[in-house]
């Protein structure tokens, strides 16, 4: 009997990363596998929070002789053709060898092709399908231009399927790969769970709001992200009855988004209008933000928790994943999707005001889908 290994997975640390593994393999759970297996960059922060009681666990990197033919082949076109590629293929064989033919292999980067490092997926892909494995690149977005690349194309198209989240990325990875299928990203069907809330919680009169270091990476105007999310509370403070939630969803330490939203917490604290929340597992910080009245997000998987439980959303994004994702919900980005290289003094409370006079509105358009049929029926087509 086969193993399915979900690969490509940088951690649990990333809580949209915990959310696509949790919610794909309790798509799974039904499935004839003899194991589930989650390859992690960080096996760590996935014991921390509870993935081992789902699935087996291993590292994706393992420590290998350099006492061998295969290290001085790697060794020597690094020194003479500069090729590193050999010499990282080494770190990753012994997890690797495991695998054989008739193994599914679920890319679940989400949107690793849009980063610096494809050709290192380029390379694990490559791995995977000389040991005989089934590929499929899993709930991705890719930003169109990447996909003219010829050498990101020809991999591409050699994915058994490719299961985009979202209708932009769809479009464009159809012309490489013709067993390419549009699905909602799998952590739509994540589950739910409210933990103890602090008393100042004022329960569905909160926005929660959610930054990251990236899109501040991503500002065009220095320090305009900070001064338009300052000037979005004190609107909220000053002109509304309702309170702030900040909720962060990536706690890693090179991309902690609770050092913006601690900043925040500190300057409006004594207002005492204003909650911090700490580090929670996805299924948990899903809750906190199923509990707010509006959502103001960074991180793509906060507001994938904000737009399946229903709540009014507003995106400060940054990508083709933020835009392709709203452009599906409501048949376009516009109003709902502010790009944060466009960020300038009151567009984000220009853009929030907006969301709310259309409130009940998107609240409908929010709760009329079944996400997880939808998305286990393709699951399936892609392991038969």
């Amino acid at each position: 009997m086969s193993n399915i290994y979900l690969y490509a997975h940088g951690g649990s640390g990333n809580h949209g990363c915990e959310a696509i593994v949790r919610s794909t393999l309790d798509l799974l759970k039904d499935t004839p596998f003899e194991k589930k297996i989650l390859i992690s960059s960080r096996p760590n922060e996935d014991i921390k929070y509870g993935i081992n009681e789902l699935c087996e666990i291993e590292k994706d990197i393992m420590p290998y002789s350099k006492n061998s033919i295969e290290f001085v082949r790697a060794y020597l076109q690094l020194k003479l053709k500069n090729n590193y590629i050999p010499l990282d293929k080494l770190d990753y064989k012994k997890t690797f060898d495991h695998i054989q033919s008739g193994d599914i292999a679920l890319s679940i980067g989400g949107d690793n092709y849009c980063y610096a490092d494809i050709e290192k997926y380029i390379m694990l892909h490559e791995m995977l399908l000389e040991r005989g494995a089934k590929t499929i690149l899993w709930g991705c977005s890719v930003e169109p231009e990447v996909i003219k690349r010829k050498k990101v194309a020809e991999d591409l198209s050699k994915y058994s399927y490719i299961f985009a989240r979202e209708s932009i990325s769809y479009e464009a990875l159809k012309k490489v790969n013709e067993n390419t299928f549009l699905i909602p990203d799998p952590a739509f069907t994540l589950e739910c769970k409210v933990p103890v809330l602090p008393q100042n919680f004022q329960v569905e009169n909160m926005v929660g709001i959610n930054i990251s270091p990236m899109i501040i990476e991503n500002e065009s105007i220095p320090g305009i992200t900070m001064e338009s999310y300052r000037e979005l509370i004190d609107y909220v403070i000053n002109e509304t009855n309702m309170g702030i939630a900040l909720i962060p969803h990536v706690v890693w330490s090179d991309s902690d988004d609770r050092k913006p939203l601690m900043q925040l917490y500190k300057e409006y604290e004594k207002t005492g209008r204003v909650v911090f929340f700490e580090d929670h597992n996805c299924m948990e910080l899903k809750g906190i933000i199923s509990k707010c009245r509006f959502f103001v997000g960074a991180r793509t998987h906060s507001t994938i928790a904000a737009y399946s439980m229903g709540i009014p959303t507003l995106v400060v994004g940054y990508s083709v994943k933020a835009r392709g994702i709203a452009r599906d919900l409501f048949g376009s980005e516009e109003g709902y999707v502010l790009p944060v290289q466009k960020l300038t003094r009151d567009k984000l409370i220009s853009a929030f005001k907006n969301i709310m006079i259309k409130e009940k509105e998107i609240q409908k358009k929010l709760k009329k889908d079944n996400y997880k049929q939808q998305i286990y029926t393709e699951l399936k087509r892609g392991m038969i």
